[in-house]
């Protein structure tokens, strides 16, 4: 025989899993603000801590606790939001002084030196290096620019 749980009160596990998730979720935002790891590292944690709290969520709707699954469902829902990547503009055709100005380079450098000036930026920027895909493009763009790629 099953025991009633008096009405107005969580059981106890349900409260666990609600603060777990709370703090999943607080965690992984403050990771990947932080920048403690690439942000394709982050939206991994993320997509994987996303999909446990959906599974803590179903759990506790099966068993009955509607309130604390809805809750869970929500977190769950923040979280697989922010674990998209975030859109890329696609990349605008740029001028050759433009392309020479984001690469700084002259306008009488050759071949090397623009790769180099480009190897030495893209290192910065990269975004597996938690640099901006933004920046990233726009020196992808000055050097297919400058090299006369398409």
């Amino acid at each position: 025989m099953a025991l009633a749980k008096p009405p107005g009160q969580w059981p106890r596990l349900e409260v666990i899993y609600l603060l777990i998730g709370g703090a999943v979720f607080a965690g992984l935002v403050w990771i990947g603000r932080k920048g403690r790891l690439p942000a394709s590292g982050v939206r991994f944690l993320i997509g994987g801590a996303a999909v446990a709290v959906f599974s803590a969520s179903a759990f506790l709707a099966i068993r009955g606790a509607w309130l604390a699954a809805a809750a869970l469902f929500a977190i769950g829902g923040a979280l697989a939001v922010s674990a998209r990547p975030p859109p890329t503009a696609p990349a605008k055709d740029i001028g050759a002084s433009e392309a020479r100005s984001i690469l700084g380079v002259s306008a009488t450098a050759d071949e090397a030196e623009i790769r180099a000036a480009y190897q030495r930026l893209i290192v910065r920027v990269h975004p597996d290096r938690g640099g901006a895909e933004g920046l990233a493009a726009q020196l992808n763009a000055a050097r297919d620019r400058l090299l006369k790629r398409k």
